[in-house]
């Protein structure tokens, strides 16, 4: 990694013809690596994902939630944890979501 000496950007490698040169995406400042150690300098496959692939929840731990008594419309159950998330346009109010305690049923309150 080599940051510019212009800007202080970070430098990236690349191919020009047969020179392999460092450029700064930045201000431009490029400079030729003919003459230094090239292994240092290695550009990584990016990683890429399909549509396909999904999304693993390694943990789902809700039992550091706050509870509070609401009836479950699935049980019957009256606890539940809860948590506020703002889904919708800032000036309008967040959406409270409860999960309850004993059937895991997850519903929300606008």
């Amino acid at each position: 990694m080599e940051f510019c000496p212009e800007c202080g950007s970070l430098m990236m490698p690349s191919k020009k013809g047969s020179l392999t040169i460092i450029t700064c995406k930045k201000c431009g400042y490029c400079r030729d690596l003919s003459k230094e150690d090239k292994s240092k300098f290695v550009v990584k496959e990016k990683i890429s994902h399909s549509p396909k692939d999904k999304l693993i929840v390694i943990e789902d731990k809700v039992d550091t939630l706050p509870k509070t008594r609401e009836q479950c419309p699935k049980c019957g159950n009256f606890e539940a944890y809860w948590w506020e998330l703002q889904t919708r346009s800032g000036d309008e109010p967040s959406t409270k979501f409860y999960r309850c305690t004993r059937c895991g049923h997850t519903w929300r309150e606008y």
